[in-house]
């Protein structure tokens, strides 16, 4: 039985994580930068322990810094949440070296699906519908070239080893190639080391499904049925929502079944995710699908998942880590109702979704049944450059989709988020615009319909909600630390141990 549960993360994730440990009746333990030291994770715990300044490459990335924590603190366990290490194949062989149980996969599962090429040879192998493209060794320009003219134009150029739109580059036409190639090598080798590409069909209508996956130590594997994140910006999650609309129930039984191939075949145990690409061209999300890649790790909008199963995704993780058989069998997994879920950033949409980090004057998120916030920020808090300025992840349910939609506008509208600027008005033109509402779904709808998404608020506006939210919480007197409290329950100052 796990005992003490460090997380080596912060923000959202880490505060999200910690809420179900300490329901299991686990005591937690938060890691903490040097700018984190008065953050809201640090506050939910019952110890933390400083691991570095700043930069995430000294303090959350240090995974010499993090098992020192651990041994500190006297930590059995350790969750890494999503991000920073949370596929990092060492730092799962550091915790089990040190004695530590980690919750998530083996490190040979995230090998096995961390090379895009490598696990794409993997899926094949198991019978997964595949891109049509090229992942193999040889990468002198002669054999790219040849490749990509051989699968027609337009192909897409992924990088080998990374993700999140880094080393991609899409070519129309056969005199772009070579330089597109030398374009996203170099930009490969600089985000992740390594300059190996691949080469695939780029659709030109395609839709981001994914499907939730789970597995045990005992040969067990389930879905949890499939999320649509087709709406992004710069190959980044905007919007997600379970189920994905549109889809039959005989294409959800056959994407689920390939995404369980896909676990089994690696012998997955934990939480992943089985993210595909669809062609919706003529039929929307019951197009052709293909294998895209396997997060082997907790996913941001797992909360869609949550609300539509009634499962707690992350206790799921430590009862597995425990060594504890699957909960439920595929059959008694349930789908129910809709969710969407929509990421609150500190960016500005009109700049290209620029960050912009800054000192939160004011943040109250409203509380229902149906709707969730989930979040590492309160009011007081600023928004630190070095890290994601997301801000909260704001969920609704409903019955159906047109339920959720409506739900998650009015959270949104009554979200108070003053200081730096966000995404918030853009998120609510997004669930409302009639082909959202429609379901005319796409990864470029937010570029094919910028125009009305990336409108001008009414001039004045933005000093008028200062002043309205100041006058609101004065009224309300809400201080500070009441406004915590809504996101903390039993808050208590954790016992700093260095």
């Amino acid at each position: 039985m796990i005992r003490n549960l460090l997380i080596a993360n912060r923000g959202e994730i880490a505060v999200r994580v910690a809420r179900t440990a300490r329901r299991l009746g686990i005591q937690v333990t938060a890691v903490y930068s040097d700018s984190d030291a008065q953050a809201m994770h640090v506050d939910y715990a019952d110890a933390a322990v400083r691991i570095g300044p700043e930069s995430a490459a000294e303090s959350y990335l240090n995974i010499e810094a993090v098992i020192a924590a651990a041994r500190e603190s006297g930590a059995d366990a350790i969750h890494p949440g999503y991000g920073f290490l949370s596929e990092n194949a060492r730092f799962a062989e550091a915790c089990a070296e040190a004695g530590l149980v980690f919750v998530g996969p083996s490190a040979q599962a995230m090998r096995d699906m961390g090379d895009k090429a490598a696990s794409k040879h993997v899926m094949e192998k198991a019978g997964v519908p595949l891109v049509p493209g090229y992942h193999g060794d040889d990468q002198t320009i002669e054999t790219l070239s040849a490749a990509a003219i051989d699968i027609g134009f337009p192909v897409l150029i992924k990088a080998s080893a990374g993700g999140g739109g880094r080393g991609m580059r899409i070519v129309e036409r056969e005199t772009d190639i070579s330089e597109a190639l030398d374009a996203a090598r170099r930009e490969a080798m600089g985000a992740f080391g390594d300059d190996r590409v691949l080469i695939e069909k780029y659709l030109t209508t395609p839709r981001h499904i994914e499907v939730q996956v789970f597995g045990d130590n005992h040969g067990n594997v389930v879905h949890l049925f499939e999320r649509d994140c087709s709406l992004q910006r710069r190959y980044q999650k905007v919007i997600e929502e379970a189920p994905a609309p549109g889809m039959s129930q005989a294409r959800r039984a056959e994407i689920g079944a390939a995404a369980v191939a896909a676990a089994k075949a690696i012998d997955y145990a934990g939480a992943g995710t089985v993210e595909f690409i669809v062609d919706a061209t003529h039929d929307g999300a019951n197009g052709p699908f293909y294998f895209m890649e396997m997060n082997t790790r907790l996913q941001v909008e797992h909360p869609v998942t949550e609300f539509v199963t009634g499962l707690d995704l992350v206790e799921w993780q430590i009862r597995v880590a425990e060594g504890d058989p699957l909960p439920l069998a595929q059959d008694e997994i349930v789908l129910n109702g809709h969710a969407i879920e929509a990421r609150l950033y500190a960016e500005d949409p009109a700049r290209d979704f620029l960050p912009a980090p800054g000192h939160v004057l004011a943040f109250e998120a409203p509380v229902g049944e149906a709707t969730r916030v989930d979040t590492g920020i309160r009011t007081g808090d600023d928004i630190a450059v070095a890290y994601d300025p997301m801000i909260a992840k704001v969920i609704a349910h409903g019955a159906d989709r047109d339920g959720a939609i409506a739900a998650l506008d009015q959270v949104l509208a009554d979200l108070v988020c003053v200081g730096p600027i966000t995404n918030q008005a853009f998120l609510r033109r997004a669930i409302t615009h009639p082909e959202f509402v429609a379901a005319h779904l796409d990864t470029g709808f937010i570029s094919r319909h910028g125009d009305a998404l990336l409108a001008e608020p009414p001039g004045g506006l933005e000093p008028a909600l200062i002043a309205v939210s100041a006058k609101v919480l004065a009224e309300r007197q809400v201080t500070a630390l009441e406004l915590s409290l809504i996101h903390i329950s039993e808050p208590t100052r954790p016992r700093l141990i260095s």
